[in-house]
């Protein structure tokens, strides 16, 4: 149990009474400016309160994200993940966020910070530190904006895994690490970080579950690449002049957009509605997408596709929709730097797998197991 006086928050930093003042100039996409402010003046203060949890990670040297290796290393290691694409914008949101708002802040405020201590590098730690041992409590019905996150001592030094026994409960007065089944004599308690894929993971935390151990891990397949593939299939300039009629419709219908993914699991398609019209307005004839279109402006409907809940509705799909879905997917694979029969031969070499680096090893646990289920979804569309 730990009482929330305890939490390190911008509520109960010495800072809050400024953090509250200044509150409409640190506004941010993220919502995290006001904690990082905290943290960026507490873990440089000599006689912070909160100096015993900070003396855990000296120089914050232990994080290990993605964000930290070298540009040519993740993009061996992660290519055609998805990691490399949300490292980037991370890395520019930062770099933003600390120019236009934290740099400000602390040139305003000179007799409490120095933005020769203060640096950018410094910043881009916390962030890191941030999403690896943050909580963000849940919302409740009255509340409509989120919960900033919060630094939880003691809570944020348990594990993650997916078949986790404990998680964190919240009270008005304390937070409780409560077991959710019985834990033998020597066996780890496990938190929870939520219901997160391999790629998350290694990206918000910096590590992986072992295949087959995270069975909420996914693999995305970009909108954009379905679209490609719809193209690919095409062999006229009206054929073509169809299928992005037929894609600006579904952008229109908010059922796809440029920088969108679809989201399959090992059992369920998480992004069921988006995938299901998708397949179906991108395989109708001309004829077909016309009475369509007509259909949905009388019914204001934003599509009336089977939805795929299930990967086992897949082989009910039609043969048109079917080879969509199995074109993008190879496209999807063509994307990775190395084969899925590569990756088993490493893992299958015991002593060769654990020569390779914490990385390497973390970074090839997100590749099979989103291979795994990409070759699960072409078995399945064949």
């Amino acid at each position: 149990s730990i009482p929330r006086t305890a939490l390190l928050s911008q509520h109960t930093s010495a800072l809050a009474p400024l953090l509250r003042k200044e509150e409409a100039s640190l506004q941010s996409s993220s919502g995290w400016v006001p904690l990082l402010i905290s943290l960026l003046y507490e873990c440089t203060l000599s006689n912070s309160r909160w100096g015993p949890y900070f003396s855990l990670w000296p120089q914050f040297t232990d994080l290990d994200h993605p964000m930290f290796w070298g540009h040519e290393e993740r993009a061996q290691l992660l290519q055609g993940t998805g990691v490399l694409e949300a490292v980037e914008k991370d890395l520019a949101n930062i770099e933003m966020e600390y120019s236009s708002i934290i740099l400000p802040f602390l040139k305003a405020h000179p007799d409490i910070f120095n933005p020769k201590v203060h640096t950018l590098e410094l910043y881009r730690k916390l962030v890191a530190f941030v999403m690896a041992y943050s909580f963000q409590e849940s919302l409740n019905e009255e509340e409509e904006e989120p919960n900033p996150p919060v630094m939880v001592p003691l809570a944020d030094l348990l594990n993650h895994v997916a078949n986790h026994n404990a998680n964190l409960e919240y009270s008005p007065e304390s937070l409780k690490m409560v077991t959710t089944k019985p834990v033998r004599k020597g066996q780890e308690i496990f938190n929870t970080y939520g219901e997160m894929a391999n790629w998350q993971l290694l990206h918000m935390y910096g590590f992986a579950e072992a295949y087959p151990g995270n069975t909420n891990d996914t693999a995305d397949i970009q909108m954009s690449t379905l679209l490609k593939a719809a193209l690919q299939a095409t062999d006229t300039d009206m054929e073509e002049k169809l299928v992005l009629d037929q894609w600006n419709f579904l952008c229109h219908q908010e059922m796809v957009g440029e920088e969108g993914a679809f989201v399959i699991g090992w059992e369920r398609v998480f992004t069921e509605e988006e995938l299901s019209v998708a397949l179906q307005v991108l395989t109708m004839s001309a004829e077909e997408f016309k009475e369509f279109k007509d259909q949905e402006a009388k019914t204001d409907r934003k599509g009336t596709a089977c939805l795929i809940q299930s990967v086992t509705m897949i082989p009910n799909l039609s043969a048109a929709e079917k080879k969509l879905l199995f074109d993008a997917t190879m496209l999807t694979l063509k994307a990775f730097s190395s084969s899925l029969k590569e990756e088993e031969t490493m893992l299958g070499d015991l002593q060769a797998y654990l020569e390779l680096s914490r990385r390497e090893q973390f970074a090839l646990q997100v590749r099979y197991g989103q291979k795994k289920i990409l070759h699960q979804l072409l078995e399945l569309a064949k």
